[in-house]
């Protein structure tokens, strides 16, 4: 099974993400040119950066120019009569994505944008306008004029009011959807969007809908999410695993204000994830980076026994004592037809039979590896069923939701399970009924196979045979010499 390792050592950012798999890439030109056609005035280049004598890859993406940074804050020495020192202490992490790219604003009354990273300041004072008609040019990434609630234009002014423009939910999918991109890559990255919006809404208590992202954010934030969704989609891994996160400590500046580390938004994301802090001062995990990961990556632990092919380091901007670095292992893992699945079981004892075998059904049409019921007495002796399902750990959360809706439980077990299996293969043979189908599985210098019972079945009712006769007239095709 082809297995892609992320260690975290140091946290992980969009852009620090889409290095390491950058390195994994077979062809790193194709992707920089895909990545260069994709957005208005964002840039993508790619460059080799050396941390503690390791050299990695740090992709730079920046939009008209600016490339968006984060400052992180020591309260202790911050200074002044407001409390804020104005500088950098340079113990910041940089990722390209800090929690003030992905916020939300109220248009219902008067509010300021103050940009400190420009040449000259200015402030802007915005007033909803319900007569202003907001709109969205895709038609610089081939997708036609298209008219929306979002606000998507560029300007090549000599400062950049890109700051000043918003871009709801709706209009990132919008965007993205517009891309020339395989519809998987669109899908995923999408749904990392979702994770981001819906951490945004939680931590400033409004809907998702509510929620309004800056434009510069916006676009950087599509570039990184976008170009980490093409790797992992030209990867192609049968899994995805990461080491528990380093989110690092102390605080961060945001539009906002100052925020502790990690900020809300990434601290609501990675609930269930383990996470540390360690004593490297700084944001080491953003919002972009804890949604990538928390969307693709199916358990978190140590590196598993796995027979690395390739190495990837992706490069943060910052310099700190430990190489500022994620790194990425693509390789198989060790042991022939090793796998893992999700177990999941509920206790059922206020169900007819009927019910509980729609709800198998429900469970095999959306793709369950195997379902089965167990009798079991529960409490006082009452007579249940407990209900387990097997399935692919991408489709876990489908079918937890299957389980929830389509039975009378409240709460679902789930167990991730190490496998050893055979890998299987159908060999057709012919056979006086017809062809009939053989699974053949093979590893561990084992072999087994049978025929396949659909096809002895369908031979059987077609020529008025028994089963059993069928069975050896395959049997018999398959072993002869």
């Amino acid at each position: 099974m082809k297995l892609l390792y992320l260690e975290c050592n140091m946290g992980a950012a969009g852009d620090m993400l889409m290095s390491a798999l950058y390195e994994l890439c077979h062809d790193k030109e194709a992707f920089i040119n895909i990545m260069n056609g994709l957005l208005p005035n964002v840039s993508v280049t790619a460059g080799k950066e050396t941390k503690c004598g390791i050299t990695g890859s740090r992709i730079s993406v920046t939009v008209s120019g600016t490339e968006e940074t984060s400052e992180d804050v020591d309260l202790n020495e911050m200074h002044g009569p407001s409390g804020e020192s104005g500088h950098n202490h340079g113990a910041g992490h940089v990722h390209g994505h800090s929690h003030d790219r992905v916020h939300s604003h109220s248009h219902d009354s008067v509010h300021s944008h103050s940009h400190d990273d420009n040449a000259h300041d200015h402030n802007h004072d915005h007033i909803r306008d319900p007569g202003h008609t907001h709109h969205i040019h895709n038609d610089v990434i081939g997708t036609g004029h298209t008219h929306g609630s979002g606000h998507y234009h560029s300007h090549d002014n000599d400062h950049h009011h890109e700051h000043h423009e918003h871009s709801s939910f709706e209009d990132i999918t919008r965007i993205i959807g517009g891309l020339d991109l395989p519809e998987k890559v669109k899908t995923d990255a999408i749904a990392v969007y979702r994770l981001l919006a819906e951490a945004e809404a939680h931590a400033h208590g409004s809907p998702v809908e509510h929620v309004h992202f800056h434009e510069v954010g916006t676009l950087d934030a599509i570039a990184d999410i976008v170009g980490v969704c093409l790797l992992i989609y030209l990867l192609g891994p049968d899994r995805i695993m990461a080491s528990p996160i380093h989110v690092g400590t102390g605080n961060v500046r945001c539009s906002h204000g100052i925020l502790p580390v990690p900020a809300p938004a990434t601290a609501h994301i990675l609930r269930g994830v383990p996470i540390y802090s360690g004593n490297i001062r700084g944001e080491l995990c953003t919002p972009t980076g804890a949604a990538l990961l928390k969307y693709f990556v199916s358990e978190f632990s140590a590196l598993p026994p796995m027979t690395v092919e390739s190495i990837g380091y992706g490069m943060g901007k910052k310099d700190f004592p430990v190489a500022n670095c994620v790194r990425a292992f693509i390789g198989e893992t060790a042991g022939d037809g090793d796998d893992y699945v999700y177990e999941l079981s509920c206790n059922l004892d206020d169900m007819t039979p009927e019910a509980i075998g729609y709800a198998v059904e429900k469970l095999f049409s959306a793709g369950a590896l195997d379902v089965f019921t167990t009798p079991i007495n529960m409490k006082k002796n009452r007579p249940a069923v407990l209900l387990t399902c097997l399935c692919r750990p991408v489709d876990e959360e489908d079918m937890t939701k299957l389980l929830l809706t389509h039975t009378t439980t409240i709460g679902v077990r789930k167990k991730l399970c190490p496998r050893t299996i055979l890998k299987s293969t159908s060999v057709p043979v012919q056979t006086p009924y017809g062809v009939i189908r053989i699974k053949v599985s093979r590893g561990h210098g084992i072999e087994k196979y049978k025929p396949e019972f659909d096809d002895m079945r369908h031979a059987a009712q077609e020529h008025g045979v028994p089963i059993e006769e069928v069975y050896g007239a395959a049997l018999a095709a398959y072993e002869r010499p």
